[in-house]
This record gives structure tokens, sequence and C-alpha cells, in this order.
């Protein structure tokens, strides 16, 4: 199994979380992914391809990956062209999440109506598979975007592109990530047995499209919280909870990156949460599901310590 890191710093001392990506590097992390988010107030990452090309410099193994860059926000050109740029100054870490987002509010401080982030998030992706796969210059003619003759540079050093992912939970959002080559994210706000659910309808969708299921190509991220009696996994809890119930009111609904409405059983039953034992027995029953690659969510370097030093090696 691997393990890598998701979310990003919470707040305004990049610096501080560029020293613990070093230590996380050197403590065998395999990845660090970076959200995109904007307006919600709670210094979440708004620029996460700057934030990595910074992280590339200081680091020289550890993956560097968005999870995911908004796609409809953005002018796919610009995107393809700091992508590139990532990857060729990263030595090829770069793994490229992409996807259509699902925050209202954010929609709505860009002045983008929601309803339209499928055919954006489709023209974009069409858009950068292309600037990155052109012999030379190309055109674009579409509904949102149009280019003449132009050229992107540098392309990436990973050929044909650095990995794509793609974050999905509905069922019609997982066939298309199978149909089109994504590798998978599943997300960190539900249960383990829905997250089950989700990659047993992704490993159908991969079978009808005639390709192989890879452990690899699905990360699956968790909240991940070591308490070491029942007062601090009581306490562990509660904040989990409290965090949850503030992302549930940042999303909608209708998406499906929300938790469970119960949110005990979405902190108890969506977490990596307890002693160390028990969550090593809960990660083994994730490889039997499947699921070799998970990406921790914490903000505690003490804990992103034991988690490597505790748990980690009996999973090497």
């Amino acid at each position: 199994m691997k393990f890598g890191l998701f979310g990003g710093p919470r707040t305004e001392n990049y610096h501080t979380y560029a020293d613990t990506i070093c230590e996380a590097e050197a403590l065998g992390y395999h990845s660090n992914f970076l959200v995109e988010h904007h307006f919600s107030g709670m210094g979440q990452v708004s620029a996460s391809l700057n934030l990595l090309t910074f992280l590339a410099a200081r680091t020289s193994t550890i993956r560097l990956g968005t999870a995911v860059v908004v796609l409809p926000w953005h002018n796919p050109i610009l995107i393809a062209e700091e992508a590139a740029t990532l990857d060729q100054l990263s030595n090829g870490r770069l793994d490229f999440g992409v996807g259509k987002g699902y925050r209202p509010s954010e929609f709505g401080g860009f002045c983008i109506p929601i309803e339209e982030a499928t055919e954006r998030f489709e023209e974009a992706m069409a858009v950068i598979k292309q600037a990155w796969s052109a012999q030379g210059r190309f055109s674009h003619h579409g509904k949102r975007w149009r280019y003449e003759n132009v050229v992107v540079e540098p392309p990436p050093l990973q050929k044909p592109h650095p990995p794509l992912w793609l974050a999905a939970g509905k069922p019609d959002s997982l066939a298309y990530a199978a149909r089109q080559g994504y590798r998978l994210f599943l997300d960190q706000l539900q249960t383990f047995e829905v997250i089950y659910e989700r990659l047993a309808v992704f490993k159908r969708a991969l079978a009808e499209a005639g390709r192989a299921y890879d452990p690899m190509g699905v990360a699956v991220a968790r909240g991940l919280m070591i308490a070491r009696n029942r007062e601090e996994r009581e306490a562990a809890v509660t904040e989990r909870m409290r965090s949850l119930d503030v992302l549930n009111a940042l999303g909608s609904r209708s998406s499906s990156m929300v938790s469970d409405t119960n949110l005990r059983k979405a902190a108890e039953q969506g977490t990596l949460i307890g002693t160390p034992d028990e969550i090593a027995r809960r990660i083994e029953e994730m490889r039997a599901n499947g699921i070799d690659y998970v990406l921790v969510v914490s903000a505690n370097r003490d804990t992103l310590r034991s988690f490597a030093k505790e748990i980690m090696p009996a999973f090497a």
C-alpha cells in the first residue's frame, strides 16, 4: 500500500506547511494532494498550482497533486501551461486532478451558473488534452473557448501527459471516469460503506469499458485522528463532527461530496480514528476491499509522524 496526504494548509503560514511536507517526504509519504477552494473564509488553498510549484523546489521525491483544479473557473490554456511548467520543474512528479466543483457559493462568487459546470468542465478538459498532445500549433472553436493557431509551452515532462485524476461519487460520474481513462478520487466525507459501494460501481464500469482495475489508480481520502484513550477519542469525534457540519454547509446536498446527515455516523464510520491498532485494522479492511492507496487528512504534524512510524510500516 501507499499513503499520501490530502488537503493543504488552513492558515496563511505556507512556509510552515512546506516544512511539514518536507518532513512527510522523509517519513515515506508517497504524495501530497492539494484542494482548490475559494471564498470559504476557512483559509483553504486557492492557488494550488502555485503552492505545488513552491513545494517542488523544496522536495525531490514526493508526488505533487491537485485534488482538484476546478476547471469551470479557469482558462484551460493557462491551466495547461501552468501545470506543464510544474511538471517540468518537479521532474515529472505532477498528478493532475480535475473536477467540476460542487459548492454553490464558489460558482456564485465567480458569477458562473453551477448548471454550466459539466459543459464547461468537458470543454476545458478537451482543450487541455489537445494542448498536451498537439504536434505544434492548433486551433479550438468551442462554445466557451476559441483559440486560433496557438501552441502551449512548455510541454509536460511526463508522456503523453501527467496522470489524470477525477473526483467522482455519483454512478454516472464514476462510469464517466472509467470510460475516459481517469484515475479516481473517492472523497473523505462519506462512510467506508459508501466508499466500497462507489468502488464497486467504478470496477463494473471499468470492466464494461475493457479496462483492468489498478488499485493504485484509486485514491481514497480519509480523515486521520489518533486517539490513545476513550477521552481523546470522544474529543476527536466531536471535533470531526464540527468540521463535517461546516463542510456540509458549504456544499450542495445534491452533490456526492457531502457527508452522511448523521454526523456521528459520518465521523465514526468515515474516518481513520482511534488507537494505532484500531486504525491499522481499518486499513486492513480497506485493503481487503481493493483499496491500496490512502490519502490521510490531518493538520497535526505529530499525528502524521505517529501514523508513519506506528502504522505505515505494517503495510509497506
